[in-house]
């Protein structure tokens, strides 16, 4: 490939995941704007964006991958990973998330969600029985003061948000540390599109028996039926194949660094539109959040090019 077909393929690659990132985080302004102003349920809105999403995800994948969507059911391995996937990744992920934006706000919510690359650092420092590096404990440092800016304002004594806010902030990072780090082999076996679109129809099957998706809470307009539907569409399906697709022209670190767009278009979003009060701490306390996906991304790159010189010296 020419210098200008790397060029073009780099730059698709960045549109890609650039897109993808900032439809999660207009969808979860879009979200913050049901719950608070049409006084829907976060219930209801996982609920129907799990079934309608995994029935659409599903019916892409049968008509475009090359594996049969039903061959993940023929292996008991696999089955009890999806269902471990569905619930307590893909559902908690989801639940979670909006329920945080419904105690708080959009912004507050994706960069406490943010947390979990940290997370996964820590998890995965802990499995392989290693003493973290200086940019992983930078990034912790970075995470809690961080954390304790959004969650204080500084003041140790009062929190900026509520008690309910702030679990199920932790608790969406908790869940999206597990969601990124559980399907590894059932991705490596079955793919992305199928993974996904049976945990999304499963976790809304699942979640249907506690909240049925015909009881509804809130009021129905234009706007809060185009909010449902760029939900689903544009927060959901867009997304989620913009930043897959983003991986097949650029590297995995530089997507996870890239999609860090997302809180700030929740942020930006939510204080044009929803005129959410965002002060100075706040932006304080997401900037240092925030950097420690670009830290942690450095320590995968660094870790790459370590492997790729071992490479070279051994065919030299």
């Amino acid at each position: 490939m020419n210098i200008e077909g790397k060029s073009y393929t780099r730059t698709k690659g960045i549109v890609l995941v650039l897109t993808g990132a900032s439809l999660w985080g207009i969808s979860g302004t879009v979200a913050q704007f049901l719950f608070q102003k049409q006084g829907f349920s976060p219930e209801w809105l996982v609920v129907i964006r799990l079934l309608l999403s995994g029935v659409i995800l599903l019916g892409i994948a049968a008509k475009e991958e090359s594996k049969s969507i039903w061959g993940i059911w023929k292996n008991k391995y696999d089955i009890f990973r999806i269902l471990l996937f569905s619930i307590l990744g893909m559902l908690a992920v989801q639940y979670t998330y909006f329920a945080a934006i419904k105690e708080s706000n959009a912004a507050t919510a994706t960069v406490l969600q943010y947390l979990a690359p940290v997370l996964i650092s820590c998890y995965l420092a802990m499995k392989s029985r290693r003493f973290p590096t200086y940019k992983e404990i930078l990034a912790v440092i970075l995470a809690l003061l961080g954390t304790f800016l959004l969650v204080t304002h500084g003041n140790i004594q009062s929190l900026s948000i509520s008690g309910l806010a702030l679990f199920w902030g932790l608790a969406s990072a908790v869940a999206l540390a597990f969601y990124t780090l559980q399907p590894h082999q059932l991705l490596a076996n079955w793919g992305s599109t199928i993974v996904v679109g049976w945990g999304m129809l499963i976790g809304g099957v699942c979640f249907s028996f506690i909240h049925p998706p015909w009881k509804f809470e809130g009021h129905w307009s234009l706007n809060s039926f185009f909010a449902v539907a760029f939900i689903v569409l544009f927060g959901t399906l867009i997304a989620f194949y913009s930043y897959l697709e983003s991986l097949n022209y650029i590297s995995a670190s530089e997507t996870s660094l890239l999609a860090c767009i997302e809180p700030l278009a929740a942020a930006v979003l939510s204080i044009v539109w929803l005129h959410v009060a965002f002060g100075v701490v706040d932006w304080l306390g997401s900037f240092c959040i925030i950097s420690t996906i670009i830290i942690l991304s450095t320590v995968k790159t660094d870790k790459v090019n370590v492997i790729e010189k071992k490479k070279e010296n051994i065919s030299l």
